[in-house]
């Protein structure tokens, strides 16, 4: 079974950063890359177990709420195996890791 993956967006590089402290801080998942999409918004992207990264992913909600506006909050329980082919977010290849 695959890890999950939860991303957070911010409105803001300050919220984002906020959001993923929290995120690590409230469960064990490790924060595997960022993306800057544009116009200010960024993205944080966890994985770990469904359970951990949906703690994760709340907490970073409220965390990056009291710094910058959250835009989207998501998590994926099982992502299949083309999306790490294609989009490895913390899997081995060079897309998407910082």
């Amino acid at each position: 079974m695959s890890d999950a993956l939860g991303m957070i967006e911010c409105r803001s590089f300050p919220a984002m950063v906020e959001a993923a402290d929290a995120m690590v801080k409230a469960a064990r998942v490790e924060l595997v890359s960022y993306e800057k999409t544009g116009g200010g918004f960024t993205t944080a992207v966890v994985r770990g177990d469904v359970a951990a990264v949906r703690a994760a992913c709340d907490a970073g909600r409220t965390a990056g709420a009291r710094v910058g506006d959250v835009v989207a909050v998501h998590v994926i329980a099982r992502p299949h195996a083309g999306v790490d082919e294609v989009i490895p977010l913390g899997r081995g290849g060079d897309a998407g890791d910082k």
